[in-house]
């Protein structure tokens, strides 16, 4: 593994962290060229045999900007301080760190998911989370020329044409030369349609939960129990009944709408001071709330989502003793204050700190971008999803754990949510396959964990859907879960070339130009030859009928290749879609070492439009002993 680099464009990194100890390594790999740039808080020295190279890129943001970075609030240099970076390092490739945790939250041993590999860092982002698209390409190249084996951007926009998609070039050049690239999907969801980093030469990654939480409780003076989260350290509130009052009572005269949402300068320090306040969401993040709460006296914070759709609750390192509730359970405590006499209501808030076991788990995030792809409707996106909520991973000791400037408090670790902290999960894992498997290319790797991601708990139900608690689909979570272990011999895979992604521009008419901006060479398509969406050889099948009445038949191609044993593998398919025919021809292949076999899928509908715009189903190849799973996803337009 010790092979394998890593390349991150992000924030930076903080070097220091145990989580980039170089302890046992061997030299570094002979095909490394990258190198340790220096500048402020920044020295040669910072690298070593785990953290080889780190660069900075900052060219476009101060231009775009019309002035230099503020030295005096960021480093002009690798150096991270904000932490995001960090974070997304540490989650990829981090050694192995005892007794890490959050004010004891998460508590253990923390390591990235390719412990052995190496790590080089590019730092695009700044101030603000500014991240211009000129340096991660100008990052992306260099970081070709350094030689990494994998990059992991956790970053990316609305999304965007391929010709107008900064990523998505440079990505195509990474792609070019061997590299996986592995992107974030988006914070979005779960709204449909807004997944980001949709080029199929990209692996595009969702966010899952754990089976990890961080509960606390509170008990209201009527004795009604509501369990919320929160990553609060320090003095506990007594474990006696305190006073608890709602912020939109507590507020100063004609400040009552500011007041509900605990906004600054909106709480009246008599009403408030000794009590435990019940704030709502909106305007700030929840440890602004408190530090407001906080500054005019008040003693606790419970916290409310503010829309019965936001069911899900990330934890937050508050300042003061905090429980973030959900709205159903925000109301039931709100119409209880409403009830009593406000000198009368009480609480208790106590934390359980974490909890394991929690079921069911995985479940695809809230926040997780979701599909269909707005860019091309017939690649399914996201790709798989992987863990991204409550994820511990070390941080820069130049930024507090709220990333807020009154937050006197520094960590090594920190506790952040996001398909961020989805994308370097992937990363780390396509390095662990890259080390066993060095001759696979990007598409393999991506192919492998596609076709053995799971679906289903060990009940057999679907995985569900934070949003709706409903079974999620594969415009949630594509492929699935990826599971490491079955992807190092997943049987056959889904290979694609430079060449196939050539045609598939070609397929969506790129103009001579358009194909000049994107592979940045000279490349025109032959006007003889019949180019298709739907024959790039991707592991998942996204159908998409256009059009009226009549029938309509859509044929797919595919090409296998064995990357197992010799064998033979027989076709299923499952479809909850009974006004679509599926065939596949033909339907039994036999392969002998490293062998490719094509087959062709046809989809055929009358062209009634069903009651639902969207069916799902799988196909599946099979050996009696390893399953090769493809999603299937059927739109109506």
């Amino acid at each position: 593994m010790e092979d394998v680099i890593v390349g991150v464009i992000d924030s930076g990194v903080w070097p220091e962290s145990k989580s980039f100890d170089d302890t046992g390594y061997g030299p570094i790999p002979k095909t490394w060229k990258g190198k340790c740039e220096t500048g402020t808080d920044f020295t040669a020295s910072n690298c070593n045999k785990k953290l080889i190279g780190a660069r900075f890129f900052l060219k476009g943001y101060e231009a775009d900007k019309g002035s230099p970075i503020n030295e005096t609030k960021e480093s002009r240099s690798p150096r991270d301080t904000n932490g995001h970076g960090t974070h997304t390092a540490s989650t990829a490739v981090g050694s192995p760190v005892r007794n890490a945790s959050l004010f004891g939250y998460a508590a253990g041993t923390a390591r990235g998911m390719a412990p052995r590999a190496r790590v080089a860092i590019y730092k695009v982002c700044w101030e603000g989370h500014g991240c211009l698209g000129s340096d991660y390409l100008a990052a992306i190249d260099q970081a070709i020329t350094d030689k990494v084996n994998v990059l992991s951007l956790s970053l990316g926009t609305t999304p965007l044409d391929y010709v107008e998609d900064p990523l998505a070039i440079g990505a195509f050049a990474a792609m070019e030369h061997g590299i996986l690239v592995s992107c974030a999907g988006g914070n979005s969801g779960p709204h449909a349609s807004l997944i980001t980093n949709v080029a199929p030469w990209i692996t595009t990654v969702g966010a899952g939960t754990l089976d990890r939480d961080f509960p606390a409780y509170i008990t209201l003076g009527n004795r009604q129990n509501y369990t919320g989260v929160s990553l609060y350290n320090g003095s506990s509130l007594p474990d006696t009944p305190m006073s608890l009052i709602y912020a939109g009572n507590a507020s100063i005269q004609g400040e009552e709408a500011n007041g509900r949402k605990c906004a600054e300068g909106s709480l009246d320090k008599e009403k408030v001071e000794g009590k435990i306040v019940m704030c709502e969401s909106g305007f700030l993040n929840g440890p602004e709330k408190g530090n407001i709460v906080k500054s005019v006296g008040g003693l606790g914070m419970v916290l409310a989502t503010f829309d019965y759709d936001e069911e899900e609750l990330l934890a937050e390192p508050h300042i003061l003793p905090t429980i973030v509730v959900k709205f159903k359970d925000g109301q039931a405590i709100k119409k209880y204050l409403f009830s009593q006499n406000p000198n009368k209501s009480m609480a208790t808030v106590v934390y359980e700190r974490t909890q394991f076991g929690v079921e069911p788990s995985p479940v695809v995030a809230l926040f997780s971008s979701r599909g269909p792809n707005s860019i091309t409707p017939q690649i399914l996106k996201p790709d798989v999803i992987v863990p991204g909520v409550n994820i511990l991973a070390a941080f820069s000791r130049k930024a507090s754990p709220t990333n807020e400037d009154w937050d006197p408090r520094r960590v090594d670790f920190n506790i952040y949510s996001g398909t961020s902290m989805a994308c370097p999960h992937m990363s780390g894992i396509a390095a662990l396959i890259k080390s066993i498997h060095p001759d696979w290319s990007p598409a393999a790797i991506r192919s492998a964990l596609m076709t053995t991601a799971y679906t289903a708990y060990k009940n057999g139900k679907t995985l569900l859907d934070r949003s709706d608690k409903q079974p999620a689909t594969p415009f949630d979570f594509g492929a699935g879960h990826v599971d490491p272990v079955l992807a190092l011999n997943p049987g056959l895979v889904y290979d694609l070339t430079v060449d196939d992604y050539l045609s598939f521009l070609c397929a969506l008419n790129y103009s001579a130009a358009d194909m000049e901006v994107v592979v940045r060479r000279n490349f025109t398509c032959d006007p003889k030859k019949h180019y298709s969406v739907t024959n790039l050889n991707y592991p998942s099948f996204a159908v998409v009928f256009e059009g009226g009445l009549g029938t309509k038949k859509i044929k797919h191609t595919r090409t296998l290749t064995n990357v197992g044993a010799a064998g033979t593998y027989k076709v299923s398919i499952k479809s909850n879609a009974p006004f679509v025919k599926i065939s596949v021809e033909p339907e039994v292949l036999s392969f002998k070492t490293k062998e490719k076999k094509l087959y062709t899928i046809t989809f055929t509908t009358s062209g009634s439009k069903p009651n639902s715009s969207q069916s799902f189903g799988s196909l599946e190849w099979s050996d009696g002993k390893t399953i090769v799973r493809s999603p299937i996803a059927f739109s109506w337009k």
